[in-house]
């Protein structure tokens, strides 16, 4: 935890890490978006000073103001992130779910275009100098190797990336210095008018909006990744990269100045500010950089799946920690549906062009969704009411058109995010709703009530003893509670003779890095109940913390856990310990509306794809038994039947 707080301190460290991390996606954008502002339109003065204008402004007003300057307050103990968010505000009010939902969805599917859009944008480079090379094989080659080393963890290449990503913004800043010093009057773009002018003028003011929209893509990253790298570093070094993508903007509006009247065809105006000689190795580190941009958000989408998973919107999935590095985490099955992704985005689209298209759709999404909540945080903090209005008129405005301009590319390729994001949205709904439903069956019974009968059978030495430990994990929210379903597998199933009862709780708090627990002896020595509360980044290792807790227990002298059998006893060897867990099964109803059926059998596929709750709490599989109870949701029709002789 130290390390942590220790890399979000303001140092020259924690700068160079913010390079690296957060700011690829936004930083390799330059490679793309002039080219998509002009696309098939004649260059004209009006759409060279409306486009720097609409750059600047989108910068200034969508990432500097909303982002860097108002959404880095909303931090959850030091993290960030739509989740983090969620979880700051999702006790105002329940429908919050959604926009969170809708949110993650829509991030994750920009986790499939942005790897494929960067490094086709930067490999196509290489067609300046070796004509007609096919650059699709070469895409998927990096896509491919990209998401394989995943699993081995990016602490090592991390380290590289922070230098790699600050000579990227330099050259860019070199690249477009020298073509603004030959004409500097291009900086009267500054001035909204011409933003004004061509978006109320030009009948495309929509398609024009839409590719402006791809400047900003990396926004949500500057928020996601708050807890890597800490509120200072981040405001200073965007200070620096925004200068950086500022003069290269404006040194392409330059060398665009001088083919007015033409239209652009095939030609990227990026790499026209490279001599000759520096081709190359301009492409080269473009390349080096798109790479990392796709990194940030591949492991951007592990936090989010990770966080997801924690916070029950997401099935239980395997996740891996590589490295010893914080916040370094590696979710296989996701892993393998981004590289299947982006390697279907490159096979439909092929060129960087066409895949524009698609881009930029779902972040437009994710942005309105995090206006929405930080809006909520706002009336939190007890802004001024009027503030908070303000701040979501504006917002709203800006990112509906946002969303208007990006609409328009739904028939060019936007279909496809709109497909995925979909799908990943639907993944959410059938899960916290199937478990909603389930959790609307689940019955519970007063625990006292069964204080004697426990106590008898602990004691009643005609049942053969189970275990001389045995653990429940419960949902029970409150201590007095339990669930039929316990007291049915103890007593009617299958009598369980322990010597101590455990009841496991495991409560996900609403900041990410708590780790406390408390036992409550419910009947001294016989039967206890531990409430661990986890924060909803930190891995639920039920099995290791619980060994912990009575390691604890047993030092303190709270508990006994020897062996009750005699030979065991004499020896002081501890007592066995075994699980039970329970799965519940929802039988087919009637009685379920319509829509709720289906959500239930999507919710069942989805179960039987994810991990095992014995997987998922990290529970030795030699010492865990699973029970199948079913819910029952149906009030059987008595039954008539006739006795005859």
């Amino acid at each position: 935890m130290n390390s942590h707080k220790h890399s979000q301190k303001l140092s020259a460290a924690g700068l160079l890490i913010s390079l690296g991390i957060i700011y690829g996606d936004i930083g390799t954008s330059p490679l793309y978006v002039f080219k998509a502002i002009i696309g098939e339109r004649l260059i004209t003065p009006d759409l060279i000073l409306g486009g720097l204008s609409c750059i600047f402004w989108t910068l200034t007003l969508q990432t500097t103001i909303k982002y860097v300057v108002i959404t880095l307050q909303a931090d959850n103990k030091g993290e960030g992130g739509i989740f983090s968010l969620y979880s700051l505000v999702k006790r105002k009010a329940k429908w919050l779910i959604i926009p969170a939902m809708i949110g993650g969805a829509a991030l994750l599917a920009d986790g499939i275009m942005t790897p494929a859009v960067t490094i086709s944008s930067a490999i196509e480079g290489l067609g300046l100098i070796y004509h007609d090379l096919p650059t699709v094989p070469i895409v998927i080659a990096i896509v491919t190797v990209l998401f394989v080393l995943q699993q081995f963890g990016t602490s090592l290449v991390g380290k590289a990336f922070g230098p790699i990503m600050w000579l990227w913004f330099t050259m860019i800043a070199v690249l477009g210095l020298v073509y603004v010093m030959q004409m500097p009057e291009i900086l009267k773009a500054i001035n909204p008018y011409y933003a004004y002018h061509i978006l109320t003028t030009n009948p495309e003011a929509f398609l024009i909006i839409g590719a402006v929209f791809l400047c900003t893509t990396g926004a949500e990253a500057l928020y996601s990744d708050l807890g890597h790298c800490g509120r200072g570093n981040i405001r200073t070094s965007w200070v620096y990269v925004k200068t950086c993508l500022i003069l290269n903007y404006f040194g392409q509006g330059v060398w665009l100045w001088h083919l007015q009247g033409t239209k652009l065809g095939d030609v990227n105006p990026f790499y026209q500010l490279m001599p000759d000689w520096f081709l190359l190795y301009g492409i080269l580190i473009a390349t080096v950089a798109a790479s990392i941009a796709s990194q940030a958000l591949i492991s951007g989408s592990f936090t989010l799946i990770a966080e997801a998973v924690r916070l029950n919107l997401w099935p239980k999935v395997k996740i891996n920690y590589p490295s010893e590095q914080k916040g370094q985490l590696y979710v296989p099955s996701m892993n393998w549906i981004l590289m299947a992704g982006c390697i279907v985005v490159v096979l439909i689209f092929e060129k960087s062009v066409n895949m524009e298209a698609a881009y930029g759709l779902s972040i437009t999404v994710a942005m309105l969704m995090t206006t929405i909540l930080v809006s909520v945080f706002l009336m939190r903090k007890k802004v001024p009411m009027y503030i908070v209005v303000f701040f979501l008129v504006v917002y709203g405005i800006l990112e509906l058109t946002f969303l208007a301009g990006n609409a328009a590319k739904i028939l060019h390729g936007g279909w496809f995010t709109v497909i995925l994001g979909l799908s990943i949205f639907a993944v959410m709904w059938a899960w916290t709703n199937g478990r909603r439903i389930r959790n609307r069956y689940m019955k519970f019974a007063d625990v006292e009530e069964f204080f004697p009968i426990l106590t008898n059978i602990s004691t009643d030495e005609s049942i053969p003893k189970y275990a001389s430990n045995l653990v429940y994990l419960t949902s029970a929210n409150f201590n007095t509670e339990i669930e039929s379903s316990v007291i049915y597998s103890i007593i009617q199933k299958h009598p369980k003779r322990a010597d101590v009862y455990w009841l496991l709780h495991v409560d996900v708090t609403d900041e990410p890095y708590t780790m406390e627990y408390e036992v409550d002896y419910m009947i001294p020595d016989k039967f206890i109940r531990i409430d661990f509360r986890l924060g909803f980044r930190v891995e639920q290792r039920v099995n290791v913390l619980f060994r912990k807790v009575v390691e604890e227990m047993v030092a303190a002298g709270e508990i006994d856990i020897t062996s009750k059998y005699k030979s065991l006893e004499a020896q002081k060897i501890p007592g066995d310990f075994r699980f039970v867990v329970i799965e519940k099964n929802l039988s087919n109803s009637n009685s379920l509306r319509f829509i709720e059926r289906i959500t239930m059998s999507c919710h069942r596929v989805l179960k039987m794809m994810s991990m095992s709750e014995r997987t998922g709490f990290g529970l030795d599989s030699s010492f865990v038994t699973t029970e199948q109870v079913p819910l029952i949701v149906d009030i059987p029709e008595p039954i008539r039947l006739k006795r005859v002789k």
